[in-house]
């Protein structure tokens, strides 16, 4: 279903509503290739080609929302859609107030249509396969088109899509010794691909030496984006909506109360502007471009959705209240030149199992994972046997943060549970004087 169906679909229902009911109907639609791999060969391929429409219904202060799939032929989806409209009315009478229900009143419009270049799922596979000849290659990858619309009985109407390919892999050498890489966005280009997987060749030559066993300690580190993307998903987990703290919650208390100062060059916005997701909520609001969460090492604004901003009388400025589209600043550092400014220490390439392990303090324990060096004197030496961290992000990007890379690198989620995931992030590198390591 496009575009111009959706609002047409939208329009028959809204001429059967009632009295002083009010209708909000979302779509979600994707065109999805995805191919996984094992030993650098095609394991498994398939398309997912899906539409749904989500109905809320509203009376008063009462709600009640639904859901059904949609097969393409716009008389049978019509008929599908008004049965769920039915049931929802059925439904509603029975459901009491809603004391926070919040959405826009006001009409608004809105299209954005983010091309891309994209190469057809055998074509990228080919290419993949050719670049990795000789390597054990595990991964999968995913491309092609997700949509978004919206509109009310008020007169939203408002359309997003956008089209990106996502290429998550590891290269195995033995058992759980491997380098993990990723490559994705909306222009294809072989050659940056080729430049992912000619690095990842020297680092798996290392990864033959006799593994380093370290101890417990303080070391000095870089974290690549793929591990400062766990930190942030970390930070996600309570650590932005208004709800968390407002019921003092949130793991960054102390920094929004400033007990606690991340390092000046630390700046973390929520970028409505850029990304898969889409601009605007399924309560009809419109986003801002940019939401600052943390500016300069001190907190900024929180993210706000719609019943939050009915319980507290706050203005919405999110979907949910965890980052979609999380960018922080770049630093200095030159990205070519890490391992000469780590000098010695640990160069970790991804962290993995992050939880909580003092969530007052901000401070998280999980485990180092692929791709974790022991380097001397600015060169990679030993592959560094799996060990676990923990420390408080308070000192990680506080007073323990030296520097962060010029370059940062886009990572889109490879979540699809339900759907694949529009979360995207642009990290750059970060290096620490000091990570706590536990055991």
């Amino acid at each position: 279903m496009n575009r111009d169906a959706f609002f047409r679909l939208t329009d028959r229902l809204v001429s059967g509503l009632r009295g002083p009911e009010v209708l909000f109907a979302r779509l979600g639609t994707e065109d999805s290739g995805f191919v996984r791999l094992s030993r650098n060969r095609v394991r498994q391929a398939g398309n997912v080609h899906h539409a749904a429409l989500g109905l809320t219904l509203i009376d008063g202060r009462r709600q009640v929302d639904g859901d059904c799939d949609l097969c393409g032929d716009f008389d049978s989806d019509t008929a599908s859609a008004g049965r769920l409209l039915e049931r929802l009315r059925e439904h509603l009478a029975h459901v009491p107030d809603d004391p926070y229900l919040t959405f826009s009143e006001t009409p608004s419009e809105s299209e954005r249509v983010l091309g891309a270049d994209l190469p057809a799922d055998a074509e990228a596979i080919a290419c993949l396969t050719g670049l990795a000849e000789g390597l054990d290659l595990v991964g999968i990858w995913a491309g092609g088109d997700l949509g978004e619309g919206l509109a009310s009985s008020l007169g939203h109407r408002h359309w997003h899509q956008s089209s990106s390919f996502n290429l998550d892999w590891s290269c195995y050498l033995d058992r759980d010794k491997a380098v993990k890489g990723s490559y994705s966005g909306f222009d294809w280009r072989p050659e940056a691909l080729a430049e992912r997987l000619d690095r990842q060749r020297p680092l798996l030559e290392i990864m033959r030496r006799p593994e380093r066993r370290i101890a417990p300690g303080g070391y000095r580190a870089y974290l690549a984006p793929a591990a400062v993307q766990e930190l942030m998903d970390m930070l996600a987990w309570g650590g932005f909506g208004l709800k968390d703290h407002r019921t003092r919650q949130t793991p960054l208390l102390a920094l929004a109360e400033q007990q606690q100062r991340l390092h000046p060059s630390l700046s973390i916005v929520e970028e409505h502007a850029r990304g898969l997701a889409s601009g605007f909520t399924p309560e009809g609001f419109v986003k801002p471009r940019a939401v600052p969460l943390i500016e300069a090492g001190h907190f900024g604004r929180c993210l706000v959705d719609a019943r939050s901003a009915g319980e507290y009388g706050e203005t919405v400025n999110a979907s949910a209240e965890y980052p979609e589209s999380l960018a922080m600043a770049p630093g200095d550092l030159d990205p070519d030149r890490i391992a000469e400014r780590l000098g010695t220490g640990l160069y970790i390439g991804n962290l993995w199992y992050c939880n909580w392990s003092d969530r007052n303090a901000c401070r998280i324990t999980g485990m180092t994972r692929f791709g974790s060096f022991w380097v001397e004197n600015g060169e990679p030496v030993a592959p560094v046997a799996v060990m676990r961290f923990d420390d408080s992000l308070y000192r990680l990007l506080g007073d323990r943060l030296e520097g962060l890379t010029s370059e940062r690198e886009l990572i889109l989620s490879a979540e699809t549970y339900d759907g694949r995931s529009t979360d995207s992030y642009l990290l750059p590198g970060a290096l620490v004087g000091e990570i706590a390591l536990a055991l």
